[in-house]
């Protein structure tokens, strides 16, 4: 398997997040949000999605978000990971939304919503819910290079005064989202980048800018270079981590799942949150 040889160890992040005006009954709410699986039986080991359970677990979440690619091409590897999935222990539930993966191939929208649901896993689509109360608001928009894309139609159904977390699959949609309050945007897709040269950054994100100057016949035997590996997001600088856009805040998660050619500096992740 590719993961059990090039992903590297899992890691834990841990940050808190300041929301304006969030109920003092809602302080200390702990959120822990996994990514990206691509549980293909090649690019995520059950060894390491076992422990990234075990870990989501021990930190007690009242809250579980899923920010999409459970799959890779074929849906089918979707009813194995919902098994998985269903051992996620969390007080207020299990929301999720849909990554580009999920919608590959015809009918794999319904096929994985369908067993994810069944695990008892809530897929948002375009919908707004409120596991935790009146006062947070949790928003799950479909992908963004979907056709069915379209914030204003959900994001318009909270009240600017109440806090919001919305989970995106593709951090790229920050951009689109910078008309309305934000106080947290989950996202992945990304993968962190997979290859990372610390103080520099992710090596796709270099090869998008050095394409151009490399031999067409080349490119296709260099990791990153080959069409649509460096086209994965627009704007790299939000390859993982929290980031700043506009007056909303953005976190992306490394994900779990890993490609060729594996991991440098940019280990799977699980991210658990503190809401202050």
């Amino acid at each position: 398997m590719i993961q059990k040889h090039l992903a590297g160890s899992l890691s834990t992040e841990r940050i808190g997040i300041k929301v304006r005006d969030l109920a003092p009954s809602l302080r200390g709410v702990r959120v822990v949000q996994l990514s990206d699986f691509h549980f293909d039986g090649v690019r995520l080991s059950e060894g390491l999605l076992q422990q990234a359970i075990e870990v989501t677990n021990q930190a007690k979440p009242d809250l579980v978000l899923l920010t999409g690619d459970y799959v890779t091409d074929e849906p089918e590897p979707i009813f194995n990971l919902a098994k998985w999935l269903g051992k996620i222990n969390s007080t207020a539930g299990i929301y999720a939304v849909l990554g580009n993966h999920d919608l590959f191939y015809r009918g794999a929208k319904e096929t994985i919503t369908g067993a994810l649901q069944q695990a008892g896993i809530k897929v948002l689509w375009n919908d707004v819910v409120y596991p935790l109360g009146s006062q947070l608001a949790i928003v799950g928009l479909p992908d963004y290079w979907s056709r069915e894309f379209n914030p204003a139609m959900v994001m318009g159904q909270v009240s600017d005064r109440t806090p919001r977390i919305v989970m995106s699959h593709n951090p790229d949609s920050a951009e689109d989202l910078k008309p309305w309050r934000v106080d947290l945007q989950l996202s992945g897709h990304t993968h962190g980048g997979q290859v990372v040269i610390p103080g520099i950054g992710p090596v796709a994100g270099l090869m998008k800018n050095a394409q151009a100057k490399i031999p067409a016949k080349c490119r296709h035997w260099l990791p990153f270079v080959k069409k649509g590996c460096h086209e994965v997001l627009k704007n790299w600088e939000w390859s993982q981590g929290l980031h700043e856009v506009g007056q909303n805040l953005l976190y992306v998660n490394r994900g779990l799942g890993t490609y060729m050619p594996g991991r440098l500096f940019c280990p799977p992740e699980v991210t658990v949150i503190t809401l202050a």
